[in-house]
């Protein structure tokens, strides 16, 4: 069925609707219990944002992974027969701009991970990785060879990148600074990218765990134990992450909004629904580590 196809509720309200997965096998949902009845997953619903009330039932057998964003509680036996049957749980925030948990990998989900390790063992083809990721964000591939010149290149493109968005949106930019320590010390531009650093990430988190990749082992970055993680979430810093931030600061100095954290999270929440930014996250992970599963879900 399509992402925008739907699935008639049968518990309680024959009409109720649920918005099917989409093609990765995701289904978001939020403000309601999720218990098991009948061997179906039964899911009672407040309604809220993007679903009606209502009392739906869920065929977990044409879904991967449930993403159970606020508002959202399970009981055990959901649990069990997610685990019975390969079905990924992964708390989040509205929106995917949170993800609290670590889900094991299901059942049928080695081709990525094994694709992943391969190319990551080979220091030759991990180094093709990082060249093919880095042209991904130049638009062009880059001649060099070596990982040290290719990240100062990098690190030099970002930082016009930051003065380029600073004006686009009329805000004062003097430079990235960040005390891991005293976070909220940073001016308002250094504090939104940050907040919308840390969604994006979020994003690439879901994705990751969605085709089952491995985290610790990144291509570009190489100590943190999210480093592929942080690999696939810089793919999208010029044009998601950047314009997160600065949009949110120009609207937090119109005084128009009270918080520029849950600004930057509503406006994350609302591009990630919109762009689909996860399930095009999950296509590049696939299509970097070379894994054509379009037969069927990740």
């Amino acid at each position: 069925m399509s992402p925008t196809s739907l699935l008639p509720g049968r518990l309680g309200l024959a009409a109720s609707r649920i918005p099917y997965a989409d093609r990765h096998g995701l289904l978001w949902l939020e403000y309601g219990r999720l218990s098991v009845e009948e061997g179906t997953l039964r899911f009672v619903a407040a309604k809220s944002e993007t679903l009606d009330a209502g009392d739906y039932a869920i065929p977990y057998q044409g879904v991967s992974m449930l993403l159970l964003g606020p508002g959202t509680s399970l009981t055990h036996d959901v649990l069990r027969l997610a685990a019975r049957h390969g079905l990924l749980i992964a708390a989040v925030g509205e929106g995917g701009t949170k993800y609290y948990t670590a889900p094991p990998m299901g059942r049928g989900r080695s081709d990525v991970a094994r694709a992943h390790a391969l190319l990551w063992a080979s220091p030759g083809k991990r180094l093709d990785v990082a060249r093919r990721m880095y042209a991904w964000r130049f638009g062009r591939i880059l001649p060099y060879k070596d990982i040290e010149t290719l990240r100062g290149i990098e690190g030099a493109r970002i930082k016009e990148s930051y003065k380029l968005a600073a004006q686009k949106y009329g805000i004062a930019w003097e430079g990235r600074h960040y005390d891991r320590d005293n976070p909220n010390a940073a001016d308002l531009p250094n504090q939104a990218i940050n907040h919308a650093a840390t969604f994006v990430e979020a994003a690439a988190d879901i994705a990751a765990a969605a085709v089952g990749a491995l985290p610790p082992l990144g291509f570009i970055h190489e100590e943190s134990s999210n480093a592929f993680v942080l690999d696939i979430a810089d793919l999208y810093r010029v044009d998601v992450t950047l314009p997160l931030a600065f949009g949110s600061v120009q609207e937090f100095q119109k005084g128009t909004v009270n918080s520029l954290e849950r600004e930057v999270r509503k406006r994350a929440a609302k591009l990630f629904r919109h762009e689909n930014l996860i399930p095009k996250m999950i296509d590049r992970i696939k299509e970097l580590l070379g894994v054509d599963d379009r037969g069927g879900n990740p």
